[in-house]
């Protein structure tokens, strides 16, 4: 790709900042990295790409992203962890003026081909009512009754990209997420997902001596947790390929909450009081990823252990914490 140009969108963001950074170390010529967020704000910036600060859910935005551009991956959504996405329904629809207007502009410029980062929150919610659940094929998205608010945008953002190639003859590519986690992403503030928040939780609980957890439910709710390396290999497979239909991109080694939670005691090297709050934000009882698909069309699955990458996001978090909160935490990392 020494002669490509490809635009991220949502690039201050954990997954987009990952994707650049592959995207220039595998010698793409010119990598337009694009967010709402200030500079200082993204998660990782880098250097050698072309960063702007924009504000895609407006067209003329839209337009100057896209603008001479071959590939455009648009991961750019206002979404976060469960307790966000719970609470802010109406602000996770408004993506959908991102997804239109992205579409519209990759149509206009004429891309080779577009990306859109789906969920697994578009699946119909009462096949995901039991915790023993049954791994999610791409056709159980309908009849639809997806996770409201998020899950609507992105099953209605899926569609109106099958209608632009449809319509527009436009190469268009939908991957839908199962809990990506990893370092270089959001680990306190509220937007946090279930890994990062649990290892935050964990981390404080050794750094204080208090050793007790907060769970969001009663921690028999069912998971799959999809490591970032494989996340950024999986959507730029599935960019190249041929896969016309939205397809599952997860690990599908299920874990229930009390599990994540038993792996990080064991990456911290202590025990903790669990204490449960059930009225709490959880999302559905149970949610694993079918690979089936990927499996028949790439030869390929998500392989990274859960052990292997939470350790990872474990020790990024850390570093993290100690460096923002000070010499309190470096004391009690050197104590530790």
């Amino acid at each position: 790709m020494a002669n490509g140009t490809v635009v991220v969108t949502g690039a201050g963001g954990f997954i987009g900042g990952h994707l650049v950074a592959d995207l220039l170390r595998d010698g793409y010529s010119h990598v337009r990295a694009v967010d709402i967020k200030p500079l200082n704000e993204w998660y990782q910036v880098h250097d050698n790409a072309e960063n702007l600060q924009l504000d895609v859910s407006l067209l003329e935005n839209a337009h100057r992203s896209a603008e001479g551009m071959s590939e455009v991956y648009n991961l750019a959504a206002d979404m976060g962890g469960m307790g966000f996405i719970e609470n802010n329904k109406a602000a996770c629809m408004l993506s959908v003026l991102i997804s239109t207007h992205m579409l519209m502009a990759a149509r206009d410029a004429r891309v080779d081909r577009f990306f859109y980062s789906s969920s697994a929150c578009v699946y119909n919610e009462d096949k995901q009512l039991d915790e023993d659940v049954i791994p999610l094929k791409e056709e159980d998205a309908y009849p639809a009754m997806p996770e409201d608010g998020y899950g609507w945008e992105k099953l209605f953002s899926e569609r109106m990209a099958r209608h632009f190639r449809e319509d527009f003859d436009m190469v268009a590519r939908v991957a839908r997420y199962h809990n990506v986690y990893g370092p270089h992403g959001t680990w306190e503030g509220g937007r946090e997902k279930a890994p990062a928040a649990l290892t935050r939780k964990v981390i404080e609980a050794k750094l204080s001596g208090d050793h007790s957890i907060e769970i969001w439910g009663d921690g028999h709710q069912t998971r799959s947790f999809m490591y970032i390396d494989d996340c950024i290999q999986g959507t730029r497979d599935i960019m190249r390929s041929d896969i016309i239909e939205p397809i599952n991109l997860g690990s599908n080694e299920l874990t229930t909450i009390n599990g994540l939670v038993d792996i990080l005691e064991d990456i911290a090297g202590i025990k903790l009081d669990r204490h449960y709050k059930l009225d709490a934000p959880k999302g559905v009882n149970g949610r694993n990823s079918d690979n089936t698909m990927i499996l028949n069309e790439l030869g390929w699955e998500p392989g990274i252990r859960l052990r292997e990458g939470m350790e990872k996001t474990y020790n990024w978090i850390l570093g993290e914490y100690v460096a923002k909160y000070g010499e309190r935490a470096h004391q009690a990392v050197a104590a530790s």
